[in-house]
């Protein structure tokens, strides 16, 4: 593996350390991109992500979080990380298909879970974890863990002024949170 900070941080177990005693380790300074605009729902919760690992760290690790593509391109914080630019990379792991198809299932797996507790239960319970470490690992890197983000967008290539203009569309959506049991019945969106 390359000698990337986080690598340096994971392998000498200083963010466990800093977490656990924050007055005995000095501040560790985390360089971390997302392709998300900051006043996005998923920029502001990128924001309190950032806040939280501060509090709950004691101020032992302190995260410079860069938007969009602020540092590099929406598509290049992994290889930018792998490469020392960054220190982390908060992207999904779908952008990595062209390295490993595999690495969809790191990503946005619509259609692989009803709920975000299932994919998070498939991470941490089903395997996923080892799975995906062995992709990350292939190319230097390490999968810290996933981060369940906010709303998704929907973009159309022509104007939708109303419900009615969803008759007959076709689209791509991110599955609902909710029971089975209250779900219309009939064929998903596609």
């Amino acid at each position: 593996m390359r000698n990337t900070n986080i690598n340096k941080i994971l392998h000498s177990s200083a963010l466990a350390a800093a977490i656990a005693s924050p007055a005995a380790a000095d501040t560790v300074t985390l360089r971390i991109q997302t392709h998300y605009a900051p006043e996005t729902v998923s920029g502001r919760l990128a924001a309190q992500f950032v806040d939280d690992v501060e509090t709950m760290s004691g101020g032992a690790i302190d995260i410079e979080m860069f938007y969009s593509s602020s540092v590099v391109a929406t598509v290049e914080p992994f290889d930018a990380a792998a490469n020392g630019i960054l220190d982390c990379g908060m992207t999904g792991g779908a952008y990595q298909t062209g390295k490993n198809p595999a690495f969809q299932f790191v990503g946005d797996i619509m259609g692989g879970h009803d709920t975000s507790y299932q994919q998070l239960s498939w991470l941490y319970y089903g395997g996923g974890l080892e799975a995906a470490q062995a992709l990350y690992n292939e190319h230097g890197m390490q999968l810290i863990g996933w981060w369940i983000y906010g709303q998704e967008s929907l973009s159309s290539s022509k104007p939708l002024n109303g419900p009615q203009d969803l008759q007959d569309w076709k689209f791509r959506s991110p599955p609902v949170s909710r029971p089975r049991s209250s779900r219309r019945s009939g064929p998903r969106p596609s």
